[in-house]
């Protein structure tokens, strides 16, 4: 891509599962297609069995079989490999992520795109989030991550530097990289850490543009000793890899440990002043 010429084609990557929410799903999928440059091609890889309600939604887009690429996969595998497998199918350079139950704003893909025109070496590009619960007017916190390479870099080390449902990144570069590692979680995470350590030049833009679901629920999950232990687990592996330092995984492992003993009151306010705003 040449530095300025504006390439408005570009795939968008969307992975469903049994436990979605139709009317969520089509929320989601709408907010794409309402972009101010639309998706050339929109790939929605069924990850198991989703059940009929979901299968309906997935279906009737499928009719437009231009736009629409639908992959099935006969068991669930995990994020990591339901994206990999839909990467695969992608028939553009440009991939935006989005997840089944968040709202892009209408602005976001254009706004990406101009990003990588102007800058040919840019590899991977997100933005920061709003989180809300139940409609999109009831904001309860932005989520924040670095915007500048260098301080990504550092911000990788111990914590996801993007938003995973709002990153536009290059289909060649992440291939390159072998795709999403196959984890039980934070795939998303390790294969930021493997373009941050393989000099993938990456930004955030320093806007809202995508609205990310939560409910009570979630908040309620990040504080199971399932999550914390899992979390720990993966950073210990990036640790083996020698892909993060001693005093990273000590960070992290201090901190998650801190996630599950303390008081959600505390753990919010903890939250709300290093992650959101």
């Amino acid at each position: 891509m040449n530095s300025g010429i504006l390439n408005d084609k570009y795939s968008v990557l969307m992975s469903v599962y049994r436990n979605d929410d139709p009317n969520f799903l089509t929320v989601a999928i709408e907010s794409m297609l309402n972009q101010t440059i639309p998706p050339e091609q929109f790939v929605i890889v069924e990850d198991g069995i989703v059940g009929d309600e979901i299968e309906e939604v997935v279906s009737k887009y499928e009719k437009n079989s231009s736009l629409f690429s639908i992959v099935r996969l006969e068991k669930n595998g995990g994020l990591g490999n339901a994206l990999n497998h839909g990467l695969k199918v992608c028939r553009n350079d440009l991939v935006a992520r989005m997840d089944a139950d968040d709202v892009s704003v209408p602005e976001r893909c254009e706004k990406q795109l101009k990003a990588f025109a102007k800058n040919p070496d840019l590899k991977i590009l997100g933005t920061q989030i709003k989180e809300f619960v139940g409609d999109t007017s009831n904001v309860i916190s932005t989520r924040r991550v670095p915007t500048s390479f260098e301080e990504i870099k550092k911000f990788a080390r111990r914590r996801s530097p993007f938003n995973h449902p709002t990153v536009m990144y290059k289909k060649e570069a992440i291939e390159k990289l072998g795709g999403y590692p196959i984890l039980n979680r934070k795939e998303d995470l390790g294969l930021f850490i493997s373009a941050v350590n393989n000099a993938y030049y990456s930004e955030n833009l320093d806007e809202s543009l995508l609205f990310y679901r939560t409910s009570v629920e979630n908040q309620k999950r990040r504080k199971t000793w399932v999550n914390c232990k899992e979390y720990i687990e993966v950073m210990y592996a990036f640790f083996k890899k020698k892909q993060i330092g001693l005093a990273d995984l000590a960070y992290v492992v201090f901190g998650q440990l801190m996630m599950y003993i303390a008081p959600s009151c505390i753990t919010t306010k903890l939250s709300k002043k290093f992650l959101r705003t």
